[in-house]
């Protein structure tokens, strides 16, 4: 018989990597790549080797090594984070390349020359919390250490580590630039224990690190993150730490992971800037801070004229792509929670995605979500101004059993929302849209979505209802001037086929039948299914023109196949739609919440 038996032993588990890494190698991925190099083979590994260790691996960033003995190892980091500070002492900050380590004591599986095990992910995880230039080692290490080295430990108390189901206790050496220990100290009841997370999706911006070489540039990168953070700021299910808190960050080697826990953020931007030759780059990446997990990284690159126009441009580009990855994201993590754990917020993520199927079933599933949030939180109104769009849906797609139901529905969700917050652009683009299919005060709706878009100038959503309620107040290429923008503002976006859809709708308005054409083949290949009428779909199936079909389906969406098939047939202009509504009179109108 085979002996499938695995080898194990214990040992000293040393893990190193470099804080920062993905943000020198963003900046100058050669040089890191070269400098990295020359600190594991000059550094690195001589004192492992010396230390009487044996390197495993290099990890890409870093090194994973084992002793026989814990003193030896925490020896040996303890000489490579001093050789470290040395070659660094005359190497600007941003440039620096600083390891932290991780030290545990452990059974380890050897399997040909790697090792396995917890004790190896441990490790790995002491690494993550420790300092730029420091070491952390785990409470079994530091009682075998302790009285044999000449430096002296701090305790951090109990640790929640990714993927260890206990929390451990962890010590900490820090290291100052000379390369010598800092003197253990006994941090503030606050800075020790991480402040606890807001219930939306919360983030921080680092000041963007100058790479121009220019140090009169530093004004340009502050402004740029400054404008970042303004700007992300207007989106109300954001909290964004405020530019005093995240500069005091400014000039220093961080570990990501650590500003999160010390401003209470889940997500953390940061990025560079270089000025030369008469153009800017800027790079910029999203990062989980309790993962370190990258979520999002680009680089814009623009001609320098204006440079304050300049801060504008990169700042819609970085706002608009990183708003719908981070939504992306946090609908992700609802979908992971037990049911047993969800807010009122994880029900709404919930809905969210059933919502964007536009199908009977999504709504359906959409609304029972939404309406679990409202049982726990009835002042929430982002759920009763969605829920009031998908009762909107129900009626205009024809999914609705009682079509009269679903019209007081929607207009009672976007009142009670408006009562709860009218100065929120996402609640007013909401309304403003719904009001304009179900009740038709067009100066009204107008109103609310020109408020919306004043409010919140960077959301896609804003911009694309606004085109909505142009479009139906017989405004067509004011419409289409909105649903521009927000493609320009989010060209990435899942939703992208809903401002392309209500082009395509503007066009056959203004009788541009190919324009709508081109356009609706766009919105089609964004999404494959729009969410036309399910009784009809037979129609499309007999149809034997491609256009045909394509104006259908993108006509179907909002109900229009009659407009449709009269444009084809006859050639006379398109009739507006007609919906059934329940039409207040002129003064009821005037005096609606909705203005």
């Amino acid at each position: 018989m085979t002996d499938n038996r695995v080898e194990r032993r214990l040992a000293a588990i040393f893990a190193a990597d470099v804080a920062g890494y993905s943000r020198l190698t963003g900046s100058d991925e050669e040089g890191t790549h070269v400098r990295l190099r020359e600190r594991l083979r000059g550094l690195a590994d001589p004192k492992i080797s010396e230390h009487r260790g044996k390197v495993v691996k290099h990890t890409g960033d870093g090194v994973l090594a084992e002793f026989g003995s814990v003193v030896d190892a925490v020896r040996c980091a303890i000489e490579v984070q001093r050789g470290m500070a040395e070659q660094n002492a005359t190497i600007p900050q941003v440039k620096r390349i600083e390891f932290r380590i991780g030290i545990h004591v452990g059974d380890i599986i050897v399997d040909d020359n790697d090792i396995f095990g917890d004790g190896v992910n441990i490790a790995a995880r002491l690494e993550g919390i420790a300092e730029p230039g420091g070491v952390c080692i785990s409470d079994d290490a530091q009682r075998q250490v302790r009285g044999k080295v000449d430096f002296a430990f701090e305790d951090m108390g109990p640790q929640n580590l990714k993927n260890i189901v206990e929390p451990m206790r962890a010590w900490r050496l820090r290291m100052n630039a000379s390369g010598s220990a800092a003197a253990p100290i006994e941090p503030p009841v606050e800075s020790t224990q991480a402040l606890a997370l807001p219930d939306k999706p919360s983030i921080a911006v680092l000041p963007f690190e100058n790479m121009s070489g220019d140090p009169e540039q530093e004004y340009f990168a502050d402004g740029m993150v400054e404008e970042i953070i303004t700007a992300l700021s207007r989106f109300k299910w954001l909290f964004v730490i405020a530019r005093n808190s995240s500069f005091t960050f400014k000039g220093k080697a961080v570990d990501i992971k650590e500003v999160g826990r010390r401003l209470g953020v889940r997500y953390v931007l940061e990025g560079s800037v270089r000025k030369a030759a008469g153009k800017v780059r800027i790079t910029g990446q999203l990062i989980d801070a309790i993962t370190g997990a990258h979520i999002w990284a680009d680089r814009f690159e623009r001609d320098l004229t204006d440079i304050f126009a300049l801060q504008d441009e990169v700042t819609v580009a970085v706002v608009s792509a990183i708003e719908p990855k981070l939504l992306q994201t946090e609908i992700a993590m609802a979908a992971r929670r037990r049911p047993e754990n969800l807010t009122a917020y994880d029900f709404y993520l919930r809905a969210v995605p059933q919502y964007y199927l536009t199908t009977r079933e999504g709504l359906a599933e959409a609304l029972r979500l939404l309406h679990r949030a409202l049982e726990l939180d009835p002042g929430f109104a982002w759920a009763a101004s969605m829920a009031g769009v998908c009762h909107m849906l129900n009626v205009v797609l024809g999914y609705a059993n009682d079509p009269q139901f679903d019209r007081k529905e929607a207009v009672r969700l976007v009142h009670l929302a408006l009562s709860i917050d009218d100065g929120d652009p996402e609640t007013l683009a909401r309304a403003s849209v719904t009001s304009a299919f179900m009740v038709g005060d067009s100066e009204a709706e107008i109103e609310m979505a020109d408020r919306a878009v004043a409010l919140n100038p960077n959301s896609f959503n804003t911009w694309n209802c606004r085109g909505q309620v142009y479009r139906i107040a017989g405004l067509p290429e004011e419409a289409i001037r909105s649903f521009e923008r927000a493609v320009r503002l989010s060209p990435v976006d899942p939703r992208l086929h809903l401002p392309l859809t209500g082009i395509g709708m503007a066009f056959i308005e203004l009788r541009r039948f190919d324009e709508a054409i081109v356009v609706g083949k766009k919105a089609l290949r964004q999404n494959l299914y729009i969410g036309g009428c399910p009784n009809e779909r037979t129609h499309v199936r007999a149809s034997t023109s491609w256009s045909n079909y394509r104006f259908w389906h993108l006509s179907g969406m909002m109900g229009c196949t009659t407009r449709v098939r009269n444009v084809h047939q006859s050639g006379r202009p398109p009739t507006k739609p007609k919906f059934v509504r329940s039409r207040p009179n002129s003064t009821a109108s005037r005096s609606a919440p909705y203005g």
